[in-house]
């Protein structure tokens, strides 16, 4: 999944999230899509040339807290990716 032109860069905040193995990833944030009643973040790392976009689950811990996983089911990955990509179709260019 890749995005070809971001004019979202100056609207977008910065999330900086830790790995299992502690390294920690900043990502441009670019939204929160609800897909069968499950929420996703859709970001892009800021440090590659690339522009791949990462999908992860949101999952509450408590009331304050929250943690992301990663999706593993392909279907899932391209029905959100499908969300992102129909919700931002006149304002993106996409290349899949």
């Amino acid at each position: 999944m890749e995005l070809l032109d971001n004019p979202l860069e100056e609207e977008e905040s910065q999330i900086t999230l830790t790995g299992e193995d502690g390294e920690e990833i900043t990502f441009d944030y670019l939204d929160c899509l609800t897909y069968q009643d499950t929420e996703y973040l859709v970001l892009m790392p800021t440090e590659t040339d690339e522009t791949q976009i990462v999908i992860l689950e949101i999952q509450p811990v408590d009331d304050e807290n929250e943690t992301y996983l990663p999706v593993e089911d392909e279907a899932i990955l391209d029905a959100v990716y499908g969300l992102f990509k129909e919700k931002y179709k006149d304002i993106l260019t996409f290349e899949d």
